[in-house]
Formats: C-alpha cells, structure tokens, sequence
C-alpha cells in the first residue's frame, strides 16, 4: 500500500519543475481541446456547451480516476458519432441516459478486465490508428480555410511561424499559448476580417448543474437507449485504449489499461449527470500534452480545471480568440500525431504489415470511424497471420515395407485455418495394413483440428486400416480426450 500511494503521489507531485510544466502543458491541451469539442458537438446534432461542460467534468474525473497519467480525455471522436443517430431520432434527454448507461458498462468492462483484448491490437493497426486520427485532424481544421479572406491565411501562417519558431529561442512557456495570445493581440489591435471562437457557437455561460435524464424510466427506455450505449461504451474504450497505449510509447512507461476503462466509465456516468454526452481519450491533444512536457496526473487535471475557466469567467476574452490560432495548433497537433517514420518503413517492413496499416487509414479516413478503422486492421491482422501459421503446418509422408506401414510426420500448428490442409495429406483408401500418425512436432489448437485428426482416422479404420496416433502433448491429448473419445483406443 505504501508503494502504492507513493507512486501515485509521484504521478502527481514531480517536483517543482514537472508540476510547473505539466500547469502549462495541461493548458496547451485545452486551446487545442476547445475546437474540436464544439466541432463534434455540432456533429452529435448537441449544443456546443452540452460538449465542453462534458469535457470539463471527464478532465476532472480522469485525472483521478484513470490509469494513463498525461492522457486527456474529453467530449470527441466517434463516441459523437455514435451519439448522433440517437440524438436525431429521440432527442438529448435519451442521450444523456445513454450515456449514464455507456459509463456504466465501462466501469463492469474494466471490473472483468475485458482490457486485454487490446493484446490482439498489432503495432501495424496502431501506426494506421495514429495516421488516420492526424490525417483526421487536419481535415476537421480544413472547413476553417475556406471562404475566408487572405487575412486569415496569414493569421495561420504567423501563427504556425510561432509555434515553430519560438521553441529555437526560449521553451519557458509552451509556444502554443504564446501562438493564441500575440494572435488574439494582434486581430485586436489591427481589426480585420476574421472568424473568432465566439462564432463557433454558443458558449456556456453559467456552470453546470446535477440532475437525472428527463426520461420515462421504463423498459421501452432501455431499449431505445442501449444498444446506442453498448456502440458509445466500445468506441469510447477502443479509443481510449489506443490512447494510452501510444502515450505509453511515447513515454516509454506503463499504465493500468483497467483502470483506464473504470476510471472513463466513472467520468461519463458524472458527465451525464452534469448534463454532458459520453467521451473517451483524445489522441490529438494528448500528444499535444505530452509534447509540451506534460507527463503527470496534473496536466490532465489543469486541461480540466482551464477549461472551466475559459468557459466561463474568461468566456468574453475567449470568445475573441481568432479560429486561425486554433486552426495552427490543431495543424501542429496533426504534424506531430502522424507516424512520418512509418511510410519509411512501407519499403522495409514486411508487405502484409504494410497492408494492415494503410487498410486502417483508409476505412478511418473514409468512414469517419476510428472504431471501424480498427476493427478492418485487427481482422486483417489476423487473417494474414492464420494464413502465415497455416503455411508452417506440414505432413511427411514416408512407407515402412517391412510392418507395410504408411508413416505420417505431422509438424506445425493444427487449428481451423489450417485443419482442411492437415487432412489432404491423409489417403483415406490407402492400401497399406497399418498407419501411423506421428504428432510430436505438431499442436491441436481447437475442436476443428480434433475433429480433423478423428475424421481421418476413422475413415482409415473403415478400409481396414490399423491406426496410431502418437506423440500427442498434454494439452492436445486433453482435447482428443474430451471431444473425441473414440480415438481413446489409437493414442498412445
């Protein structure tokens, strides 16, 4: 418990310099949150407010909660996607109840465990996962340069100029927020033709309160509501997850994925009491965080806690913030999320790697659904490596004269891709008196090869044949044992 306590007081409290730069590294993740809140909400068919209200509530209870320092998490991605449909069709009150619901799943998912299922996540689907969200991420900034006036292409220029530029002279405060402030200084000072955070949508203008969904509390309720949760709570821990995972590379530390899944479960049940719709961890701005220094609990906390704050005591100044300075750090944000080294590896990896990542960016791209994305990459990535074990699975045929034995030498893994191939290599209406069946160098993995190995067998024995089966391990001979008891008597 001591080890315990300490570490986590460690991921609070690094000491002076850490909590100074996770303070400005926290509020760099939440000019970079903003945008992209208030862009998902209008995609969620929600007000601008039910998001950022939302995001403020999960920052604060993430921090606490979660099992992924530096990670933050808010109102985006798919999860508002997914809200959408619910939205359109029955209103916010339902969606507030969906999201209760989602947290709540989230929390029993994280309970079971159900987070080692991210093991069968491939580095490949990770890389494609990462690429998409940046490729994303400036798409989202592009609807932002359009119809507008030369003005503000020079507000992002300058603006991008800062953020770049400024690190080669002094990396005091994160140039990110030296980027809004000179630009919010100069639309001011020099009036000019441009769009501001104000125009975006409404802002909230008072803090949130608690309160139940304005729902029937009936069972035609839950119908309506929970297959748009069980969809929300996936997504959501699906993201999250591949979050987590790429701060841990960037890292190069560990975190607790269950307690990542528990700990978002706690937030979007105290953010759908609060009025606010379901999120998950936010890739972009956590790589903007950690980018700028933020590696403890307290950068997520401040992206929290700032974020109130610029909504509403500084809600007037906030709004006069040019949509160009947000407009750069999201381009800065998408610059440093893609995997740049990985269209390098393109020529050396191998080809079906190669393959898994760019399925992945093109099903997220096009669909818009990072969830889909990775559930194209994850099924490649198995089906392609089935295929690769299959291939080392190989029977040696030989002929013993002096028993008139047909000897058959079996090595490599036996499971239901690879099950057909394994029994091909068996003559069914050989002539010999006797066979031999040699699995000391092979593996049955399921029923499907059972069933195989007891089909071929059988068929031997129905054209006089004499059959035995050797050299099974322990854990194949279990499982010819319990689901082909008739070959008890050709084991040896």
């Amino acid at each position: 418990m001591t080890l315990s306590i300490s570490h986590y007081r460690a991921e609070w409290f690094g000491g002076l310099h850490a909590m100074r730069r996770d303070v400005l590294a926290g509020m760099v993740g939440t000019f970079a949150l903003v945008p992209e809140v208030i862009a998902f909400s209008f995609v969620a068919g929600i007000d601008p407010e039910v998001g950022l209200f939302a995001s403020f509530v999960i920052g604060i209870v993430i921090a606490f909660a979660g099992g992924r320092p530096a990670m933050i998490s808010g109102a985006a991605g798919s999860v508002a996607l997914v809200a959408a449909a619910l939205v359109h069709a029955h209103g916010l009150p339902y969606l507030l109840a969906a999201t209760l619901l989602a947290g709540a799943l989230q929390i029993v998912f994280g309970l079971l465990r159900l987070d080692v299922l991210m093991r069968f996540v491939s580095r490949s689907v990770r890389t494609g996962f990462v690429n998409a969200l940046a490729i994303l991420i400036f798409s989202a900034q592009v609807p932002q340069m359009i119809g507008v006036t030369w003005h503000s292409y020079a507000m992002i220029g300058l603006g991008l100029a800062i953020i770049y530029l400024l690190p080669k002279v002094t990396a005091a405060i994160p140039s990110p927020l030296i980027c809004v402030v000179v630009l919010t200084v100069v639309s001011l000072a020099v009036p000019m033709p441009l769009r501001v955070v104000g125009d975006l949508g409404r802002l909230p203008a008072s803090l949130p309160s608690l309160g139940l969904p304005q729902v029937p509390i009936a069972w035609a309720t839950l119908t309506i509501v929970s297959p748009y949760a069980l969809a929300m709570a996936a997504v959501g821990l699906l993201e999250s997850m591949m979050t987590a995972r790429v701060v841990d590379d960037l890292t190069e530390t560990t975190s607790s994925k269950a307690r990542e899944c528990t700990g978002l479960g706690l937030a979007n049940v105290t953010a759908g009491l609060f009025g606010g719709i379901a999120g998950c961890g936010m890739i972009g701005q956590t790589v903007g965080n950690v980018r700028y220094g933020g590696r403890g609990r307290l950068s997520t906390l401040v992206a929290g806690v700032f974020l109130l704050i610029v909504m509403v005591p500084l809600r007037p100044w906030i709004a006069q913030v040019p949509v160009a300075a947000l407009v750069a750090i999201m381009m800065m944000v998408s610059a440093s999320t893609f995997s740049w080294g990985s269209l390098r590896d393109l020529g050396r990896h191998p080809k079906v790697s190669g393959v898994v990542m760019l399925a992945t960016v093109a099903v997220t791209v096009a669909t818009h659904d990072l969830s889909a994305g990775v559930a194209v990459g994850v099924l490649l990535s198995g089906v392609f490596f089935a295929f690769k074990v299959t291939r080392l699975m190989s029977v040696a045929v030989d002929h013993d004269p002096t028993t008139d034995t047909r000897l058959y030498n079996v090595s490599g893994q036996v499971f239901f891709a690879s099950a057909e191939i394994f029994a091909d290599h068996f003559d069914r209406r050989d002539t010999a008196r006797r066979a031999r069946i040699d699995l000391t160098g092979a593996h049955l993995w399921d029923v499907t090869a059972v069933g195989a190995l007891e089909e071929v067998a059988s068929a031997m024995r129905r054209h006089g044949m004499v059959v035995e089966v050797v050299g099974l391990n322990e854990a194949s001979a279990v499982l010819v044992d319990r689901h082909a008891p008739l070959m008890r008597d050709m084991a040896a």
